[in-house]
């Protein structure tokens, strides 16, 4: 259970946050909407650690905020995007949203409704770790990961290895008739290859 300060800041990085997220979805300006998501990321990230995931709150702030959200950034700042264009054609979509919607409310219901009839469940909840001085939860992920894990691990980095070179290769296209640079011939090059002599006759040019 969480304590009465913990309390408190809980439902303010929780308040923050819900409200941030709708402010990415309602803000004319996409600039500001990726301003209002970092904000979101922030807070999240303020309530992994106060349920003691120290480390998924420094994934969180080190991966979407510190490279996710500030390339959203650099792209809407840089790209002319014309999001009135994007927009057109969004209302085809508002029954599956709808849907999503109602299956998201429905989940949320039944979690209320759950800590409404047994309210001993909020007791009966554990932290990842049981103690900070004890054991450190980024401490605990890593002995699952590289001993439980480890080949699972590893076949997931070959995995998006394995996807990074074909998205490159599938991607890289030689256009004709666009010089490239060519280090290995530059290198392989002589003074006979380099410099053509030309005898220029009295009073013509080149």
């Amino acid at each position: 259970m969480l304590t009465g300060l913990e309390a408190i800041f809980f439902y303010l990085f929780a308040f923050i946050a819900v409200a941030a997220a709708f402010m990415v979805i309602s803000a004319r300006n996409p600039v500001h909407s990726v301003l209002y998501l970092i904000l979101t990321f922030f807070n999240a990230a303020a309530l992994f650690l106060l349920t003691g995931a120290e480390f998924l709150a420094v994934i969180l702030l080190v991966v979407y905020v510190g490279a996710v959200a500030v390339l959203f950034l650099f792209v809407v700042m840089m790209l002319d995007v014309d999001f009135v264009e994007l927009k057109q054609g969004a209302l085809q979509y508002a029954p599956v949203g709808a849907m999503v919607g109602l299956i998201l409310a429905a989940e949320l219901i039944i979690v209320l409704g759950g800590y409404t009839f047994t309210p001993e469940l909020a007791s009966e909840i554990a932290r990842p770790i049981p103690a900070l001085t004890e054991r450190h939860n980024t401490a605990a992920l890593g002995d699952i990961l590289y001993t439980d894990y480890i080949y699972f691990f590893q076949i997931a980095g070959l995995v998006l290895l394995v996807a990074m070179i074909g998205a490159i290769v599938l991607t890289l296209r030689h256009k004709p008739g666009v010089k490239r640079q060519e280090i290995g011939a530059q290198v392989r090059r002589t003074p006979q290859t380099s410099i053509e002599v030309k005898k220029v006759e009295t009073g013509k040019g080149l």
